[in-house]
């Protein structure tokens, strides 16, 4: 659990396409140079993406009902956090975790409110809207992430 707070319950402090800490001399990728990974992921796994006009790509398995989440709500969770290697980084598949969005990457900020409470969506997150080219935990730094989500519930 504690692991999981500190991948997700931490405030993404950098802005989406900095992701530097100046120090370590890392450079961002840009979205387009991680498109094809991207693009290949999706189609060795069977995801029949949209790109977001953020680069993300996602496809919703099922829309849910009732309210959509705001930057402000209190989300309940269970999900598969994958490098595209297939390698599980975080699974929270029983007990949901809480937490506000504004306080989790840009990705799930935005792929989290094309869906309604009970709604499943899988996103796949360029590094630029997860951790940057730094490392975070056990995330290489410019790592491409995917996500399976269910949204238990908004608050």
């Amino acid at each position: 659990m504690k692991k999981l707070v500190f991948i997700l319950l931490v405030p993404f402090m950098l802005s989406p396409g900095s992701g530097c800490i100046k120090d370590k001399g890392c450079q961002a990728k840009t979205v387009a140079s991680e498109e094809g990974a991207i693009l290949n992921f999706a189609a060795t796994n069977g995801i029949t993406a949209t790109k977001h006009a953020s680069g993300m790509y996602y496809q919703i398995i099922n829309q849910g009902s009732g309210p959509t989440p705001t930057p402000t709500s209190t989300l309940s969770v269970k999900y598969t956090g994958k490098f595209t290697n297939g390698t599980i980084f975080e699974q929270v598949i029983t007990t949901p975790v809480s937490f506000t969005l504004s306080g989790v990457i840009p990705g799930w900020q935005l792929g989290l409110p094309l869906i309604q409470k009970g709604g499943i969506i899988k996103l796949i997150i360029p590094s630029s809207l997860g951790y940057g080219c730094s490392d975070y935990g056990s995330i290489p730094g410019s790592s491409v992430l995917y996500f399976e989500i269910e949204l238990v519930d908004v608050l």
